[in-house]
């Protein structure tokens, strides 16, 4: 009898077993359902807005054919949405001087969504920024000539010349409304943000930044005189569709 009984039990474990399995398996099925429903509506809503803009202001949106972090999204795109996630947490405004360079998560300044931005795109701006100064120091202006890892890439002047050096560049005429697209970086005297995938009633693009009295998505591309304007081109190799 106890025999039969410890033959039943061991036949039982491994129907258990692979149901198991099996639950697991469907679990991974249905997570990856929504991770990939997610992405297609984020996609669907910003190809509608898209059309949108070009049906009431006649702008093709820029669409960046790069895709550094290969996940489908074009990098403009990709950028746009770090930059928005970054200034919807609320982050602490802290200009403070870190060891290794990055500043903590809830915390950073107007350079800090920008790198924040390219690494959601698959880039490592620091490390991109910090090549570029040490080829290339005398261009840049740096205290007293000398390199810092810990804060270079956080300096809104440095950001600006390796932007002029590496990127496109573009007007500084808000007015004209097709030559800003989502995810170009715009900059200010001491302040740099990044141009928003939204418009207002005048096809004018809104901005991404942190600035001292907060982060905000806002209308407010002129609220300040713009000193440059510039778009990310994958070392000047992007080539790029116009949506229409």
């Amino acid at each position: 009898m106890q025999e039969e009984l410890n033959h039943s039990r061991a036949a039982g474990r491994p129907v258990r077993r692979g149901r198991g399995i099996l639950r697991a398996l469907l679990m991974v099925f249905v997570l990856l359902l929504i991770a990939a429903l997610a992405c297609a509506g984020w996609i669907y809503r910003a190809y509608r807005q898209e059309i949108t803009y070009y049906l009431e202001f006649g702008v093709k949106t820029h669409i960046s054919l790069a895709d550094g972090d290969g996940d489908g999204l074009a990098d403009n795109y990709d950028m746009v949405r770090a930059a928005r996630e970054y200034v919807l947490s609320g982050p602490e405004y802290d200009g403070t001087y870190f060891a290794g360079g990055f500043p903590p998560e809830g915390r950073g300044v107007c350079t800090d969504v920008i790198w924040r931005a390219f690494a959601a795109a698959g880039y490592d701006f620091k490390a991109m920024v910090d090549a570029d100064i040490w080829d290339n120091g005398r261009e840049y202006p740096l205290p007293n000539g000398l390199l810092d890892k810990n804060i270079d890439f956080r300096r809104v002047i440095n950001l600006q010349v390796f932007f002029e050096r590496n990127g496109e560049t573009l007007t500084t005429d808000a007015s004209q409304i097709d030559q800003w697209q989502p995810g170009d970086v715009v900059f200010y005297e001491g302040h740099v943000a990044m141009v928003s995938d939204r418009r207002n009633d005048q096809g004018v693009p809104w901005i991404i930044h942190h600035t001292g009295q907060g982060a905000f998505e806002e209308d407010a591309l002129t609220y300040k005189p713009i000193i440059g304007h510039y778009r990310w081109t994958a070392s000047g190799n992007d080539p790029a569709v116009d949506s229409e």
